[in-house]
């Protein structure tokens, strides 16, 4: 269940309640009149099932509530209730099949903005990379992949083109074009420092052995790509945020980008350029599983209303 909170004008307060009062998925309504300051208005509370949010979102739109007061959804940790507990059994669907569209967008619009965290994040996973390759550590290589915050732009693309939304596309392209760069440019200053104070040694990218998958292009980047853009956009959607680690893992974007770093170091531009197509492959498979899974999950997705018009 999750909880409901909205503030509008006194003069939709009745709409609203009509419309919550009617929906099988609402329970323990609540109506505060009078209490909103700013704007002045009502304040109506309730708990309801993740199967019928998006629908009562696409109806409290519908109503203008979003333009003259506040629509807000909240997990819900605990709660104790047999009603609730009824509703929610009574209500067509399984919560983790239900995909709220607003949701998912403020989720993959924030993970996607370029900032100075994400950046950190970016290149320290690239570093870890590096390091990764230096000493020939799975271990390493897997932790760089797991503190990479690649995936939540490549997932925006994904909802951008699904959902037309351009201004989605833009944060999350320059997020990842100007993101990649400055980690890998990061890395080859720090490369070439290592290299002459003498802890890395260009020898050591020939005798690889547990870190040569991720320049080794075949059929199975792209198999993987597509696997791991799948099962993170399905996480995604399904509020199965604890299976995104075990994607962040199997895919080979950081490590790709911190290989070509050292190999553009080394001068080892055959193995660069292997590794940059390696992290183009794994980009675009990861995004074009995004979008083949939402496609498929379309009419759980987009509500056929005014407020997913492009912008």
């Amino acid at each position: 269940m999750l909880h409901l909170r909205v503030v509008c004008p006194c003069e939709h307060t009745d709409s609203v309640i009509d419309l919550l009062s009617t929906d099988s998925g609402i329970a323990h309504l609540v109506v505060v009149r009078g209490v909103a300051v700013r704007p002045a208005g009502d304040l109506i509370e309730a708990a309801i099932a993740r199967e019928s949010a998006e629908h009562v979102l696409d109806q409290l739109t519908s109503l203008g509530v979003s333009h003259s007061g506040e629509i807000s959804l909240h997990n819900i940790d605990t709660l104790l209730s047999r009603t609730a507990d009824s509703v929610e059994a009574a209500t067509p669907g399984q919560p983790a099949d239900a995909v709220i569209w607003e949701e998912l967008v403020a989720t993959t619009g924030e993970e996607s903005r370029l900032n100075g965290t994400f950046l950190a994040f970016l290149t320290l996973a690239c570093l870890l990379a590096a390091v990764g390759v230096l000493t020939d550590s799975a271990i390493t290589i897997v932790g760089a992949m797991v503190v990479s915050p690649d995936f939540g732009p490549l997932a925006a693309l994904a909802v951008a083109t699904i959902g037309n939304r351009r201004d989605l596309a833009t944060r999350a392209g320059v997020a990842l074009g100007v993101g990649y760069p400055v980690a890998i440019l990061v890395t080859v200053v720090l490369a070439v420092l290592g290299r002459v104070v003498g802890i890395f040694d260009t020898a050591e990218l020939g005798r690889l052995h547990t870190a040569s998958f991720i320049y080794h292009i075949g059929p199975y980047s792209i198999i993987i790509a597509l696997l791991a853009g799948t099962a993170g956009m399905l996480a995604l959607t399904s509020e199965k945020s604890g299976i995104l680690i075990g994607v962040f893992i199997s895919v080979t974007t950081v490590p790709a980008a911190g290989f070509a770093a050292l190999a553009a170091v080394a001068g080892h531009w055959v193995h660069c350029g292997e590794a940059m197509l390696q992290l183009l492959i794994n980009l675009g498979g990861i995004t074009v599983a995004g979008v083949l899974t939402l496609l498929v999950r379309q009419h759980r997705v987009l509500p056929d209303t005014p407020r997913n018009a492009p912008r």
